[in-house]
């Protein structure tokens, strides 16, 4: 039997995580380098639903699904579709009663920092580079300094991943769509008409080719976003995100004709806005293995939002990758095979995202949405 490889993993994100809790299960160290000084150091963004087969597996494989209740809010699986005058077309009838929970990313990565070893994780490691050793193994270039060598590095650094140029030329592209976040806080006592308008979960509304869609967090925290098919550089030129009210008053003013009653998520919103344009690799996207590297999640595949498969896909490659690595004579062999299967299993959600964003703000895309909701559910609309 092949000695374990010395594994570097770039990243502290569930997907990253997790492969690092799965390997210490197994008696097998890895270090974890993250940029950010701490785990509280920028807000880890709305809430996820993990579904059965892949984030709540990849749990199960980590021996941590008792923790994961603990923090899972089945109560927020509900979905409701509003039109722009805010007459409901379509209402999940038991928000409770999915196979998919939700969860908070900060308390989902909390949970995964908990479960691996305190030196684990070091923090403030900015990548610059991976730099291959005459000898096949890895070292990392930091923004202060360098470690290595690692037999294995993992690129589970994201969408902008610093290992994967070394493996692959492509960079994501964008998808034409461009997210304006927004936040309500303490909805429930403050503003208890705008939490019975978003409901147990996820509520949107479309018209007019733009969108807004609103996310029950925990903690009665909103999540929201101003959707628009524009240029990538649209928001930028458009706000200035350093004056708040001005931003709010401008995406008021872009959705001029929805009821009032939904603009109030606007006018309810706080002062951190925050623009965020979707990015996708091709659908397909492979690279030829190279021994001593790999990547995970987005780095490896990253993809529109609209089939709700990022962070499973994420935590189902580090469960798989981590499951090779354990089981296999020769871990180089264990990383190929572990490429060859992701490659081919992340094609169908890979194409349903590309799909998604390709019909969201179509001249029919809010019919496409109502028959989606309605084909997942088995349930009537509302109203037509």
């Amino acid at each position: 039997m092949e000695s374990h490889p010395k594994i570097a993993i770039v990243g502290a994100g569930p997907g990253g995580l997790t492969l690092a809790r799965i390997l210490h299960l197994h008696g097998i160290a890895s270090t974890v380098f993250e940029r950010e000084t701490h785990a509280l150091e920028r807000p880890q963004g709305g809430t996820l639903d993990l579904h059965e087969g892949s984030g709540l597996w990849a749990l199960e494989q980590a021996g941590l699904l008792e923790a994961f209740q603990t923090i899972a809010r089945h109560e927020d699986q509900g979905t409701r579709l509003l039109d722009m005058a805010g007459r409901l077309l379509f209402e999940t009838p038991d928000a409770s009663s999915g196979d998919r929970p939700e969860v908070d990313r900060t308390a989902l990565r909390a949970m995964l920092l908990d479960a691996v070893p305190p030196d684990c994780v070091r923090w403030a490691c900015g990548l610059r580079e991976v730099r291959p050793r005459e000898d096949g193994r890895w070292d990392l270039a930091f923004e202060h300094g360098g470690e290595g060598p690692y037999d294995l590095v993992v690129g589970a650094d994201g969408a902008w991943s610093r290992v994967r140029p070394c493996l692959s030329p492509y960079q994501p592209q964008y998808s034409g769509l461009c997210f304006v976040e927004f936040g309500i806080d303490d909805v429930d006592r403050r503003h208890p008409a705008l939490s019975r308008l978003v409901g147990r979960g996820k509520m949107s509304v479309e018209g007019r080719g733009k969108a807004i869609i609103a996310q029950r967090n925990g903690h009665a925290h909103i999540r929201a976003y101003a959707i628009f098919r524009v240029p990538a550089d649209w928001a930028g030129k458009r706000y200035d995100f350093a004056a708040p009210a001005s931003v709010r008053a401008g995406l008021i003013g872009e959705f001029d004709g929805y009821a009032d009653a939904i603009l109030d998520l606007i006018r309810a919103s706080n002062d951190s806005f925050a623009v965020r344009p979707i990015h996708a690799l091709p659908v397909g996207h492979r690279w030829a293995n190279r021994r001593g590297l790999s990547l995970i999640g987005d780095a490896a595949h990253v993809m529109s939002p609209f089939a709700g498969e990022g962070v499973n896909n994420a935590m189902l490659d580090a469960a798989e990758l981590a499951g090779a690595l354990v089981k296999g004579a020769s871990w180089a062999d264990a990383v190929a095979a572990y490429e060859q299967h992701m490659f081919e299993r992340v094609i169908e959600s890979a194409q349903a995202s590309a799909e998604g964003a390709a019909t969201f703000l179509s001249h029919d895309g809010q019919a496409l949405t109502l028959e989606m909701y309605r084909h997942h559910s088995g349930v009537a609309a509302m109203a037509d």
